[in-house]
């Protein structure tokens, strides 16, 4: 009797990202039917022990642009739906799915947020004035100006002398010209 491996898969509206994970797979099948019938099968470990999964998905699947990957953990699909939209689900019969087919998250996008998943280049800026949108650039404000924060001065301080105080302990560093038997002044 055959095991089921976890699989986990994440979509596209144009495509489907399934990964079997199976480390040290041997003899590797994949078949894929145009009507969405998705059969995998192998066999691991020392004692060979036979995989299988055998689902049948959403909707139709464009085999001829499918692709798989076969690396040492784990076997990855990436599968072309015939048709451009989002599936509800992954499997054909609804209810609850099997327990080993999880959501990849690590590849997950929801469907409205697919556009922002694209890289900047392609997106069309139109006439947009950068120089009005008040992101720099422009006038640079003066680090020099005094502040009322002192939070500011203390880090201030902190860089000049190399060395930071929680305030609660007393100033023990030396002046020029200082005596150094004298008592170090503390702050009350």
């Amino acid at each position: 009797m055959s095991r089921h491996p976890p699989v986990k898969w994440a979509q596209r509206s144009d495509e489907l990202y399934i990964t079997v994970e199976l480390p040290d797979a041997k003899d590797v099948k994949l078949k894929l039917e145009p009507e969405g019938k998705f059969y995998f099968s192998a066999t691991s470990g020392p004692d060979k022990i036979p995989y299988e999964v055998d689902i049948d998905l959403f909707d139709k699947i464009d085999v001829d642009n499918s692709k798989a990957n076969v690396t040492s953990r784990n076997i990855f699909y990436l599968v072309k739906k015939a048709e451009n939209k989002w599936w509800d689900r992954l499997l054909k019969q609804g209810g609850k799915p099997p327990v080993f087919l999880k959501i990849d998250w690590d590849k997950w996008v929801d469907e409205d947020e697919e556009e922002d998943s694209k890289p900047l280049s392609d997106m069309d800026l139109g006439d947009i004035d950068f120089s009005k949108l008040n992101m720099g650039g422009g006038d640079e404000p003066d680090i020099n100006d005094a502040s009322d924060d002192d939070d500011d001065e203390s880090e201030a301080e902190g860089e000049v002398t190399g060395q930071t105080s929680s305030g609660n302990e007393p100033d023990t560093k030396e002046t020029v010209g200082s005596d150094p038997n004298a008592a170090p002044d503390t702050k009350a």
